[in-house]
């Protein structure tokens, strides 16, 4: 079984990394193949509500010049994720969740019914806000999130200072170990029926 873990951070071996390393040795020793997914550092689109992906049933975002359609290719082969970013103003880093609204939107079908948990680097404040907003976008997508002892956050400004967050790492270290069970518990009842009802859209004008 594998477990993607996405790095959100234009940083590609910062705290974000670091946080992300911690999670993957354990799930690693828990028999787990994991791959990073680094979003990089250049221009990335938000959704524009073309439709075309719902139209087209493709399954892709229409636009393919960054790096929404390389995730949700990744995704296919995972059998869970973590999500992991920088805080940014109390929220997560703004190209990341433009990536995630695409990816999840036009490619459902890669992500839905599968464990994820989110992970969140600060200097110091804004970190809760920046994990709840991490984690809204799963809620929507039928996506089992993982929990840990606290709050999926670990704390550090400069380079490398992550690894002196020692609550943080265990922090990340129990959400593997979680994320890992959880997976296997699903993957053990691959028939289960997660047929839903057909999707019902109110929004309350008339």
């Amino acid at each position: 079984m594998k477990v993607l873990l996405v790095n959100g951070s234009p940083r590609k071996d910062g705290n974000t990394f670091t946080a992300l390393s911690e999670a993957a040795r354990v799930l690693q020793e828990e028999g787990f193949d994991t791959d990073f997914f680094h979003i990089g550092n250049q221009p990335v689109r938000g959704c524009i509500t073309c439709g075309t992906c719902s139209q087209t049933n493709s399954g892709r975002c229409v636009f393919n010049d960054d790096a929404a359609n390389h995730l949700i290719e990744a995704a296919e082969s995972a059998d869970a994720f973590i999500f992991g970013s920088p805080t940014y103003y109390g929220q997560p880093n703004g190209a990341l969740l433009a990536v995630i609204q695409r990816a999840l939107y036009a490619g459902s079908q890669a992500f839905a019914f599968k464990p994820v948990a989110s992970v969140v680097v600060a200097r110091r404040g804004g970190a809760t806000a920046a994990f709840q907003t991490m984690n809204m976008p799963f809620q929507m997508c039928n996506m089992p999130i993982a929990t840990s002892q606290y709050w999926n956050i670990i704390y550090g400004a400069l380079k490398g200072e992550a690894k002196l967050d020692p609550e943080g790492l265990q922090t990340m270290r129990t959400l593997a170990h979680n994320l890992a069970w959880m997976t296997r518990n699903l993957a053990a009842e691959p028939h289960y029926d997660l047929a839903s009802e057909p999707h019902q859209r109110t929004n309350f004008i008339r």
